[in-house]
This record gives C-alpha cells, sequence and structure tokens, in this order.
C-alpha cells in the first residue's frame, strides 16, 4: 500500500509491471511509448499490441514485458486534454484505475506509471499530478501494491515530492 514517486527511466525499473501511455490503436510512438517499445523490442511488442487493438480512452491491456526488467507491459490510452474537455480528469482517472486493476489481475506486487497524457496529449502535469495520487492512493486504500510515479523532467519530480509525500 505504497505510493512513491522516483525521477528515474522507467523502462530500467525492476517492477512486475510498467505502464505504457498509449494510443488507441496500440501503435509504438514518441515520448516514453516510443522509449518503452524500443527497450522492449519494437516488433514483438508491437505483434502483441496489434492482436489487442484498438482500445477505448482509459481502457488498459496487458503485454509481455519482452526484453524489458518488468513482466508485463499495461497499456493505457490516456485522454487528448484539448479534445475530451471537461471530461479529460475523469478519463485519466479511469487510466490509472483500469491500469491498476490489470496489475493485480496479474497478480503484481509493484507497477510503474508515467505521468499519462502528460506529452503530446497536453494534460496540465501539475493537474495530472493531483488525478495520478488521488486515483493511486484511493485503489491503494483497499488493495496490497506498491506503486511508482515515475517522473522525467525534475524540477516537476521535486515540486510534486513536495506537495504529496
Amino acid at each position: 500500500m505504497t505510493l512513491k514517486f522516483v525521477y528515474q527511466d522507467i523502462t530500467k525499473m525492476n517492477v512486475d509491471a510498467i505502464v505504457n501511455a498509449a494510443n488507441k490503436q496500440l501503435q509504438g510512438g514518441s515520448g516514453v511509448c516510443g522509449a518503452i517499445f524500443e527497450a522492449a523490442g519494437w516488433q514483438k511488442l508491437q505483434t502483441e499490441c496489434d492482436q489487442l487493438a484498438p482500445i477505448e480512452t482509459g481502457e488498459a491491456v496487458v503485454t509481455s514485458g519482452g526484453n524489458l526488467p518488468a513482466s508485463y507491459i499495461i497499456h493505457t490510452a490516456g485522454p487528448i486534454y484539448q479534445k475530451e474537455g471537461k471530461d479529460a480528469s475523469e478519463l485519466l482517472a479511469a487510466s490509472y484505475h483500469n491500469s491498476l486493476k490489470k496489475a493485480v489481475e496479474k497478480d503484481c506486487d509493484s507497477v510503474a506509471f508515467p505521468l499519462i497524457s502528460t506529452g503530446v496529449y497536453g494534460f496540465p502535469a501539475d493537474a495530472a499530478v493531483k488525478t495520478a495520487v488521488k486515483t493511486i492512493r484511493q485503489f491503494l486504500a483497499k488493495n496490497e501494491l506498491t506503486v511508482y510515479l515515475v517522473f522525467f523532467d525534475e524540477a516537476l519530480f521535486t515540486k510534486s515530492q513536495e506537495l504529496f509525500q
């Protein structure tokens, strides 16, 4: 029942599952998604994803971890901030919640999340951290799991630690 903030490369984390901030077609992309595909083995991972696509915003699906230290990759399609408008926060919470449910279904003890939707999907980072922390804490109140929120920006990592830990 722990939430930890870390500033490191999510693809190198020694956890049971990592979460990929995916698109609805589950196509390898840029940002954290591209880094995960690259580290896991692009071709094999894309083949697995093609069998599961498409998914809806807020939905989560699971593939193997490929060449990663993690056993599983949980792919979730976060909201595009400008497109989803007032529903964006609710959809972002669903991405976190549904990913956590998949981790529990796979008997994971630990899972690492990037900040979903904060890259090209344009979700404001401060609001995204707030939604992530609230959703994860609610889930951890009823489930045994160690959850890592992985930051790629050191300033946001420091600020978030001060606010939420």
